[in-house]
């Protein structure tokens, strides 16, 4: 097990895949996010099969939440995040929610509210998507959203839009 020794950040990961075998997509970013230096695994979310956000002529999603700690400043972390996706067969279109073999998102970086060209946190959009909401709470059911509300508050008014936890 990674000892990991300085000051360390809880941070929460969004994990979603519609393309190439998605169970297989999101179990390798997880063993690959695992080998990324100063950064160790907490915690894991089932798996979840979602509805596409955006167009709705491409598969349907898989999505799961990682917790994490870690010593990397949020946009060290995005980056060697970044890496993975592109490892994997992401490939930027610059087209909003569209099809992709890997889509990591940081979700949350300990308490702090980030509003960076690169990157936002808690990341947009966290409130209203039941396929992050209900794996977060399956993790970390306590939690308070920076600037936010309490998890378990926004939970209860985001309907499931067809999310389904699989076995």
């Amino acid at each position: 097990m990674k000892d990991i020794s300085n000051e360390t950040i809880t941070a929460y990961i969004g994990l979603g895949s519609n393309l190439e075998d998605p169970i297989a997509q999101i179990n390798s970013a997880r063993l690959a996010i695992n080998q990324i230096e100063n950064v160790k695994e907490l915690t894991f979310s089932s798996l979840y099969h979602s509805l596409p956000m955006g167009p709705q002529d491409q598969p349907d999603y898989t999505n799961a939440v990682m917790g994490v700690i870690t010593t990397l400043e949020p946009l060290d972390l995005l980056r060697s995040l970044q890496t993975i996706e592109n490892a994997q067969g992401r490939v930027r279109k610059g087209e909003r929610w569209g099809a992709r073999t890997l889509d990591l998102d940081i979700l949350l970086y300990g308490d702090e509210v980030l509003d960076h060209p690169d990157l936002k946190v808690p990341h947009i959009g966290l409130t209203q998507r039941s396929f992050v909401l209900y794996p977060l709470q399956e993790i970390a059911p306590d939690l308070l959203i920076p600037g936010k509300a309490a998890l378990a508050d926004l939970v209860a008014l985001c309907p499931l839009d067809g999310l389904k936890r699989l076995d």
